[in-house]
């Protein structure tokens, strides 16, 4: 019998300091609302953030730390949950999901994220562009996850939306013909296009 499905797959991304063990990201997903009968403050429903205060976080991944640094798998189990990591320079690369979650899901996250950064920073990643580049680093990794819930993981598509610069939302005011001609063209225009749209009606 499979366990409780849920969209919230992801509990945590982290990305930590492989020489000093120091955080560089991280960030904890729960959901924005818990499932109806769940306690207010209730950690046990699918997808809730177990590790709610900074206290608990940093207890967990200095854990967590130690224990990869002497694996040579890039799944592990710890602490109840499944962890997927990867080892870029001196930056450890985590995506961390409840025990009964997709092992191959979570890894496809973390490989995304790992080749979005590399697309982002043309191979470069460590700790100190990440640092230099922390806005990126933290849109690429909204462009994934959001919530806890995975929208993303094609690296191309990711990085090239966190590089392309926003469109404008307004369109070009200087082509438009605001003489009393160019108004009676306009208004012209829209008489013909709704008189052909009732047409079609």
């Amino acid at each position: 019998m499979p366990g409780s499905l849920s969209l919230f797959a992801v509990n945590a991304v982290l990305l930590m300091s492989a020489d000093d063990g120091s955080r560089i990201f991280t960030k904890y997903y729960s959901p924005p609302h818990a499932p109806a009968g769940a306690a207010p403050n209730s950690t046990d429903y699918p997808g809730a953030n177990p590790y709610p205060t900074v206290k608990e976080q940093k207890s967990f991944e200095q854990g967590l730390l130690e224990k990869t640094n002497k694996q040579t798998s890039d799944v592990i189990l710890y602490d109840n949950r499944i962890v997927v990591f990867k080892v870029e320079s001196d930056v450890m690369l985590y995506v961390v999901g409840s025990a009964d979650e997709n092992e191959v899901l979570l890894y496809n996250v973390v490989l995304s994220l790992r080749d979005a950064l590399g697309i982002l920073f043309k191979g470069a990643t460590d700790k100190r562009t990440i640092i230099e580049n922390y806005d990126l680093v933290a849109l690429a990794i909204d462009e994934i996850v959001d919530d806890g819930i995975i929208l993303e993981t094609d690296p191309v598509l990711i990085a090239s939306r966190v590089s392309r610069a926003p469109a404008a939302d307004a369109p070009n005011l200087k082509n438009i013909d605001l003489t009393e001609q160019g108004l009676l063209n306009a208004w012209e225009l829209g008489k013909r296009r709704l008189a052909e749209g009732l047409r079609h009606m």
